[in-house]
């Protein structure tokens, strides 16, 4: 504190106490409102900002410069200068028995903060998350013949306002000087210092500078010319690579003049999972306000990662994260149709890159396709899927098959995509994410496609029947072979497909497994609910193992006389079918396979004694 004090000024000297617990809003706002102490730099930034746009806005020649010295040779210290509009006495009186409260802002300079980034008094309140004590010294260019005013105040709640001569600020402006509280230091040395600012303030408008060193770093780099269109690429992915550590797959400009925003999308050149929050970096009129943002883009758009300055999102009261408004929501459908029209531009005219890019992101497209035609008809020709015939697009799978045949599900694909593909049916796999949704949709956006879940009769019809004699032959072995799955609830047919190598099919679908879910509850349940579940028995088709009558194993079982023997090959092959189309065992299944191994063990070792 100044040892020379004007005798004009002794009235004021009097000590004053804020309105509220500071050390209890001190830890609050370090513990519950900020994620971290470095954001007073951005408070202080902030406050030199706002006062210098209230000063243009008035005296549009007026200088913008705003500095920060270091200084650690009594303690950590930080001196902040700035050449704004400056404060009264009585401005500081208001601004600082303002705080906490949500009453109308009066006329003013607390008027023309209101269109700012922050609040005067609280910005200053956040210093205290680093600093015991706090002193402004500034002069108000609104009222040249005020007199400089200083303000003091130590982190145990008490302040003092004084006036001081003209010589001890003559030109408008403030300045704020931190002195470090215990264990804080670190947030003020020089290196941290300059970090934080660069972090902070790189887009700022206006001269800012640590010592000698710049702040800024102006134009934005998606506002900078460059000599070609690969060149500008070259300097993005330079960007994206220092800002978020990878080098993108391509990048995106999100340009919308309505919205007040200027930026860029980098495409992750790796897989994300659509449950991951894609986390972008805003700036809020050349501050950054979060490197945290989730909700900024729509959910499907989880494949870029953003950073953009805007002046027209509402921040919440922590300023480091974007309040949920329908100002939000605009901007998301507006950066939504940016990056969807990206994506047509490269169907249309770079279907290089666009493979590349669906080589990775195809999920999110195809979350996009789900709910959006005009996307969906011009992804068709470059979505992949995997078919009987290979990973196709579903346009190109149309063009082949008369009837686009899907499963639901990855196992039940499994089951069928090597006999159909023998058989000349064509079947797309829909069990991965969004697939079946967007294999339902075809027929919306290309007219005359047929498609068709495919299903377990659907299979059965394409194979091949057995000669009724040779049929008639197998009776026997066919009944004992019936009798042992019947308790599973699963039928035995004979056919002949291809290839020969698969002696046995397993086949069901979704009724046939509702089916049994409902007879092994039944089983469980006590009389009242096995009456019940009773009842529901339908007309549902059971699953059905499908013996190969072209196979030479099934041929010498079916020769076989005796029908046990007949029963413990029928298991093994019902378990072997299973496993081959890698469904999950229930314990009935899995008791079933141990029964068949051991019974084919002692069959071959009994054989192998009576030989001796």
């Amino acid at each position: 504190m100044d040892s020379q004090t004007p005798q004009s000024s002794q009235a004021s000297q009097s000590p004053h106490t804020f309105q509220v617990d500071l050390r209890g809003l001190v830890d609050l706002l370090s513990h519950h409102l900020y994620s971290s102490p470095k954001v007073y730099l951005r408070e202080l930034l902030q406050n030199a900002v706002d006062a210098i746009t209230a000063r243009r806005a008035e005296q549009p020649d007026a200088p913008a410069r705003v500095r920060l010295y270091t200084d650690s040779r009594d303690g950590a210290a930080l001196r902040v200068e700035d050449t704004g509009v400056g404060l009264t006495e009585s401005d500081v009186h208001s601004l600082l028995a303002t705080i906490g409260r949500s009453s109308k802002r009066a006329e003013g300079l607390q008027e023309a903060r209101s269109d700012f980034l922050g609040q005067f008094g609280i910005g200053l309140l956040a210093c205290f998350v680093v600093a015991e004590r706090i002193r402004v010294v500034s002069r108000s260019a609104r009222t040249p013949d005020a007199p400089p005013v200083e303000w003091t105040a130590s982190d145990d709640g008490s302040y003092t306002v004084r006036t001081l001569p003209d010589e001890a600020r003559p030109e408008p402006g403030t300045t704020v000087h931190l002195i470090a509280r215990a264990g804080a230091g670190e947030w003020l040395t020089p290196e941290r210092v300059l970090t934080l600012a660069r972090d902070f303030g790189s887009l700022l408008p206006y001269d800012v500078r640590v010592g000698d060193e710049a702040v800024t770093d102006l134009p934005a780099p998606w506002d900078r010319a460059h000599p070609s269109p690969a060149t500008r690429r070259v300097a993005l992915a330079r960007h994206c690579h220092e800002t978020f550590g990878f080098t993108p797959l391509d990048s995106i400009e999100l340009d919308v003049p309505l919205a007040g925003i200027r930026g860029v999308a980098y495409v992750l050149p790796s897989a994300v999972s659509p449950a991951q929050r894609a986390t972008h970096r805003v700036h809020l009129k050349g501050m950054l306000l979060t490197e945290r943002a989730e909700q900024l883009l729509p959910d499907w758009a989880f494949f870029v990662r953003c950073v953009l300055d805007t002046d027209s999102l509402r921040p919440t009261a922590s300023r480091e994260s974007l309040y949920e408004d329908e100002t939000l929501a605009a901007v998301r459908e507006a950066l939504g149709e940016r990056i969807r029209s990206w994506l047509t531009a490269l169907a249309a005219g770079d279907p290089e890159r666009l493979a590349a890019f669906l080589s990775v992101h195809h999920l999110g497209v195809k979350s996009l396709a789900r709910h959006d035609k005009d996307m969906l008809r011009t992804m068709l020709p470059w979505l992949p899927f995997e078919t009987t015939d290979g990973q196709l697009s579903l346009e190109e799978f149309a063009q082949r098959h008369p009837v686009v045949h899907f499963t639901r599900t990855v196992e039940e694909y499994r089951q069928v995509a090597p006999i159909a593909s023998a058989q000349g049916v064509g079947v797309v796999n829909g069990g991965y994410t969004y697939d079946s949704e967007l294999i339902e949709a075809l027929p919306s956006v290309r007219p005359g496609t047929v498609v068709a879940e495919l299903d377990a009769d659907t299979v059965t019809a394409h194979l091949d029947s057995v000669d009724p004699a040779e049929e008639l032959a197998l009776t026997g072995f066919l009944a004992a072979a019936r009798a042992k799955l019947d308790p599973l609830g699963c039928d035995v047919v004979l056919r002949a497909f291809h290839p020969l190598s698969v002696p046995a099919l397993h086949l069901d679908d979704r009724a046939a497994r509702h089916e049994q879910a409902r007879a092994e509850a039944e089983a469980q349940a006590d009389d009242l609910w096995a009456g019940i579940l009773g009842s529901l028995r339908g007309s549902a088709p059971r699953a059905r193992l499908v013996l190969n009558h072209l196979n030479p194993l099934i041929r010498r079982i079916a020769s076989l006389k005796d029908p046990e023997l007949i029963g413990t090959a029928t298991e093994s092959l019902y378990g072997q079918a299973l496993l081959m189309a890698q469904r999950p065992l229930r314990p009935a299944d899995s008791a079933l396979l141990n029964r068949a191994f051991i019974g084919l063990l002692e069959w071959a070792t009994h054989g192998e004694d009576g030989h001796r």
